[in-house]
C-alpha cells in the first residue's frame, strides 16, 4: 500500500521544471510540466546527477551532467528507448494546495 506525502505547495516548482525532495529516504524528482505533475527517482544512473536541476522539453528531462534524457512520465531512458533501462516513477496528486507524493512498497 502506498502512502502519499506532501513534498510541495502548488506554485513552489514553476511550470516546466523540476525540484528535488526527499520522500521515505529518496530523493525524488517532481516535474510540473503542461499543467501536470510527475514523478521520478532523481538520481541519474550515469554519474550520480539530480535530474530535477535538468533542462525539461517535450515530456524529457535531460541529465545536467552528460545529456542522458529520460521521460518525466514513464522513466524510459529516451536516448535508447530499446534499452531495460528506467528511473522509478512515483504516483503523484494534488490535495488543496498541496503537492503529494507517494513510494509503493516495491521501492
Amino acid at each position: 500500500m502506498s502512502e502519499f506525502q506532501t513534498v510541495a505547495k502548488v506554485g513552489d516548482i514553476p511550470a516546466g521544471e523540476g525540484r528535488a525532495f526527499e520522500v521515505a529516504g529518496r530523493m525524488i524528482a517532481v516535474f510540473f510540466v503542461d499543467e501536470n505533475y510527475s514523478a521520478i527517482y532523481d538520481t541519474c544512473p550515469h554519474m550520480g546527477a539530480s535530474l530535477a536541476t535538468g533542462y525539461v522539453e517535450e515530456g524529457g528531462v535531460m541529465c545536467p551532467w552528460h545529456a542522458w534524457r529520460f521521460c518525466i512520465k514513464t522513466g524510459a531512458w529516451l536516448d535508447n528507448p530499446k534499452s531495460s533501462l528506467r528511473q522509478d516513477t512515483f504516483d503523484v496528486r494534488v490535495v488543496g494546495d498541496e503537492i503529494q507524493v507517494a513510494l509503493s512498497e516495491e521501492t
